[in-house]
């Protein structure tokens, strides 16, 4: 995003992505209570400890990613001149506005980004190891 700042037509892509972020930011909460709700099946009894420990480090920092990327994004659109909006319809802003805030916040948002690219690639690659070299229930595991 940082790439198009500034250049002409990019207010309809930024619009874009805050109005994508606000639905991936009710999805993934939606998805975050269902998990609280609801136990995962248990690991297999075969799997290393360390892998176990790795595979839940990582869930973790997933989830923990995948909500503060639109936190971060949103506080700080609303922080900023601009501020937020949905699809062309501003959000009334409930704080100042504050540039160097604003500017703090997109940063854990950019960082936050490229967490959450590390981690889905090595989630990914864990999830086809499993499924392709292992041949074990663990990918079947991921849909519950």
């Amino acid at each position: 995003m940082m790439d198009i700042e500034g250049q002409p037509g990019s207010e309809w892509y930024f619009n874009l992505h805050k109005s994508l972020g606000l639905i991936a930011f009710v999805l993934i909460a939606l998805r975050t209570a269902w998990r609280l709700t609801h136990k995962p099946p248990t690991f297999a009894t075969h799997q290393p400890t360390l892998q176990l420990v790795v595979s839940q480090f990582t869930h973790g920092l997933l989830y923990a990613a995948m909500i503060l990327m639109p936190l971060t994004g949103f506080a700080a659109a609303s922080l900023s001149e601009e501020g937020a909006a949905f699809f062309g319809i501003e959000i009334p802003r409930l704080v100042a506005q504050s540039p160097a805030l604003s500017d703090q916040l997109f940063y854990i948002h950019e960082l936050t980004a490229w967490v959450l690219v590390v981690f889905v690639a090595i989630h990914v690659l864990a999830a086809l190891k499993h499924l392709v070299v292992n041949k074990d229930e663990v990918f079947g595991r991921m849909w519950f």
